[in-house]
């Protein structure tokens, strides 16, 4: 905080996939902001939605009976997208409180189901899931776990080896696991797209052993890998789907849970006491606006199918980024995400920056630069983004 106080870089507007400073300076946003602005800045049919919805109702709370339009109707598409049978869905907003509502959910699901002992959380190390109190205790990400102690009976597991998270199962006992927390690809933690045949070796390993399987898809949903949450890609059936992020593509924060039918019913049924969990803009019609007219735009542009040429492109451009001294491995060809990593003398914030003196923002990570670009991308501006990525790495190996 301290060290950008009088060096803020204050942005002022978007257009698309650019961004504009105070002074007027154009930048190429090559992060989408923070892995979310997937229909790209400046939409008109979002804002026009988003002032419709505050002129008739802006904001209320949607505790006990209370609803709203906009929230029935974003719940029911919702439902009606997710590859989860029977879907329910919690509304929230952001990722950081889904991550919160999806754990409290699968402990108290087995409360409810005779198995109160089964509260231990799985997560995997270099994963991301938010700074709230369950977030920061499932993160893989050292740096991320702050300000302990942690949410007890939460433990990692390495990020790509599925006999791992069975062995751990073992050794806790699974009458003790209530659920296994994956992202079908890990952001934060520097893109790390799973094994061939990881995400549907530890959906196997879940079912064998009774164990909820909850898919934070906060960065991975609403096209970023060319689906609408994201696991669609790895054929498996998810017991809750975390989102956020894209469902807005950022305009309003809005996120929630997905429930598989079979996780609701305790919770759903008839006479079943309520789940006390909720959030004051939960539900937010205003936020619901936005996430309805963004998912119109999705739909209407098919950014979905856009999103898997898009990533094809993306690793392509970066792999042209591959014969650089400073560039060790590039990570791509999985979703509308790629990294390079880079060599361990060179900070990614030091590139980070030069790459903004050229007129490109991208993401420094622990040791690797991460790249997500809006869906609405095109090659013109892939190959420009990996040209001033290149001078940035030029100007500091000289």
């Amino acid at each position: 905080m301290g060290a950008v106080r009088g060096a803020e870089f204050v942005l002022t507007r978007g257009e698309d996939v650019w961004v504009f400073d105070d002074a007027g300076s154009r930048y190429l946003d090559a992060t989408a902001s923070l892995w979310c602005v997937n229909v790209g800045h400046g939409r008109r049919e979002i804002a026009d939605a988003v002032h419709a919805q505050m002129t008739a109702l802006a904001s209320y709370q949607t505790f006990g009976d209370v609803t709203n339009e906009p929230a029935r109707e974003l719940t029911d598409r919702l439902a009606a997208l997710a590859p989860v049978p029977g879907a329910k869905v919690f509304l929230g907003s952001g990722g950081g409180d889904g991550i919160d509502t999806a754990a409290k959910l699968a402990r108290e699901y087995w409360a409810r189901t005779g198995s109160p002992e089964r509260t231990v959380l799985i997560s995997r190390e270099h994963g991301y899931h938010g700074t709230h109190g369950f977030g920061t205790a499932l993160a893989g990400m050292p740096a991320n776990r702050l300000a302990g102690p942690f949410v007890p009976d939460v433990v990692q597991v390495p990020h790509d080896d599925a006999a791992a998270l069975d062995a751990e199962i073992t050794r806790l006992g699974a009458d003790r696991v209530a659920a296994f927390v994956v992202e079908p690809v890990i952001g934060a933690g520097g893109v790390l797209p799973p094994p061939e045949g990881y995400v549907q070796a530890v959906a196997q390993v879940c079912a064998r052993h009774g164990v909820l399987l909850v898919v934070d898809a906060v960065i991975c949903g609403f096209g970023r890998l060319g689906s609408w949450f994201g696991i669609e890609r790895y054929g498996v059936v998810p017991d809750l789907v975390v989102f956020a992020k894209g469902v807005t593509s950022g305009y309003v924060p809005l996120g929630g849970v997905v429930v598989h039918e079979r996780v609701a019913e305790p919770f759903w049924a008839d006479g079943a006491a309520p789940f006390r969990h909720g959030a004051t803009y939960g539900g937010h019609p205003t936020a619901c606006a936005a996430a309805l007219a963004n998912i119109e735009i999705l739909q209407r542009e098919d950014l979905l199918a856009r999103a898997l040429v898009l990533e094809g492109e993306l690793a392509a451009a970066l792999g042209t980024l591959a014969d650089h001294p400073l560039v060790t491995e590039v990570r791509g060809g999985t979703g509308v995400l790629g990294a390079l990593e880079l060599d361990p003398s060179v900070a990614p914030a030091v590139v980070s920056r030069a790459a903004r003196e050229r007129g490109v923002l991208i993401r420094p990570m622990t040791s690797a630069l991460g790249f997500s670009p809006p869906l609405t991308a095109t090659t013109e501006h892939l190959d420009l983004l990996v040209d001033k990525v290149r001078g940035a790495l030029d100007s500091i190996s000289r």
